[in-house]
């Protein structure tokens, strides 16, 4: 399901994604619909604008607890606050997409999002990064909360800011589902994060911070 008060656009991404052969979209709606929408044709995925009039995303995924079936959630962006990115974390969001991605870039992060991997473009972790590299719920001293991570768990990390599915990380890293998840597990507890995007969110603030370390470093050489 596409949920964005754009009729145009949600036309157009409706268009790109029913072109393709493994994808169904069988609404496309404003977030006065989107819930019962959700309710009547249980979609596994939803792409969901945040700012809209009288039903906002924020209102829609606060809601889908209600709901018969937990779609994933990816919220379609071009810019958004702190405020936002906390609070779509906080209700579930499953990823964040910028609204002009490219229609291989869109039917990707379909399948991603419906085999239970977390989306986040490059250009969309900008934005939800700079969010939090000023502040936000995981400020308080990240780099230690990663020292307590074993390597294998940092590898497991590493692959899922990059947006990869338990299945892909298994076989990344020769491990079988269930030991997948059991790391997986490990890392949201010992981090103290609620789902598989916040810890995302969490490796993408770290290789900010080593990025800005070594052009310290560097810059401490000349």
């Amino acid at each position: 399901m596409i949920v964005d008060d754009e009729i145009l656009l949600r036309s157009c991404m409706q268009r790109i994604l029913e072109s393709e052969p493994d994808i169904e979209v069988p609404l496309a709606c404003d977030g006065r619909d989107a819930l019962e929408g959700i309710d009547a044709h249980r979609p596994d995925v939803v792409l969901l604008d945040l700012r809209m009039p009288e039903v906002d995303g924020l209102a829609v995924l606060d809601g889908i607890d209600r709901c018969t079936t937990s779609p994933a959630v990816a919220v379609l962006t071009t810019y958004l606050t702190d405020e936002e990115i906390t609070a779509a974390l906080r209700s579930g969001a499953s990823g964040f997409l910028l609204k002009d991605a490219t229609p291989t870039e869109l039917a990707h992060s379909v399948r991603v999002l419906a085999s239970g991997g977390t989306v986040m473009s490059s250009a969309a972790a900008r934005i939800v990064v700079d969010g939090y590299l000023g502040g936000g719920p995981w400020q308080d001293e990240p780099d230690q909360r990663l020292d307590s991570l074993t390597e294998r768990e940092r590898q497991v990390l590493d692959l899922l800011a990059e947006g990869r599915t338990n299945a892909d990380i298994g076989r990344r890293l020769i491990m079988s589902a269930s030991t997948t998840k059991e790391h997986v597990s490990a890392i949201l507890a010992k981090l103290g994060l609620a789902n598989r995007v916040q810890a995302a969110v969490v490796a993408h603030r770290a290789a900010a911070a080593e990025g800005r370390k070594r052009s310290l470093a560097l810059a401490g050489t000349r």
